[in-house]
């Protein structure tokens, strides 16, 4: 028995584009009718972690920290292009400043229906590998940034947090102001919502893949 060759980062890539190459033209019976989001999310990175499985080694890491693919510290991420967004756990107020902590793949589909053939097929728009470093919240890194830059103090930070909602104490907030000052937040790309789940949103990123650095668009 052969080794298989070890998942990177770039083979992942590679093979998400492929896979979205092929599941495109894919006649599904087991899709007919299903309008349940979760589901077909569910269906697509089976199929894609079973796929990644047979062909490469890789470890299975902490499956603790609640991602699909913790060695390479990646997330796979299926939705509508009707509605692109999903859900992830809420993990500390910060992900929405520096990001999640982990990079993204995003699997854009339209879902049709062959009524005739009682098959349904998900036609990838999109396939999207986004850096963690760009998985914060797009509002609220740019606020941030811009206070930095215009001389604010912890004070006006700490005020634009408050006017944010973001869910943290006074505290906490002071600590994340001085952090702030510190060390500015990059720019972040997803629209994140507070909830018991964060929520994120993917138009942005759509939209940018390609033209920002850490948004890439790889099929």
């Amino acid at each position: 028995m052969t080794d298989k060759p070890q998942l990177t980062i770039e083979a992942l890539r590679a093979e998400a584009a492929a896979f979205a190459e092929v599941e495109s033209k894919y006649d599904e019976p087991a899709l007919f009718g299903v309008t349940d989001g979760k589901a077909v999310g569910t269906y697509l990175e089976h199929k894609f972690t079973s796929y990644l499985v047979e062909n490469y080694s890789f470890g299975n890491g902490n499956s603790a920290k609640g991602i699909d693919l913790p060695s390479l510290n990646v997330d796979i991420k299926v939705t509508s292009i009707r509605q692109p967004q999903s859900s992830c756990p809420f993990k500390s107020a910060r992900q929405k400043i520096y990001g999640l902590g982990y990079h993204l793949i995003i699997f854009v589909y339209e879902k049709t229906d062959d009524s005739t053939a009682q098959t349904g097929r998900l036609d990838m728009m999109h396939t999207i590998f986004v850096d963690k470093s760009r998985t914060a919240d797009f509002q609220m890194t740019r606020g941030l940034r811009q206070i930095v830059e215009n001389d604010g103090n912890e004070d006006d930070i700490v005020a634009f947090l408050q006017d944010k909602n973001l869910p943290v104490d006074e505290i906490e907030a002071r600590n994340i102001a001085e952090a702030v000052l510190r060390e500015p937040p990059l720019q972040g790309y997803l629209t994140i919502s507070n909830a018991l789940q964060w929520r994120l949103q993917y138009g942005r990123v759509i939209a940018q893949a390609g033209a920002v650095e850490g948004i890439e668009r790889v099929r």
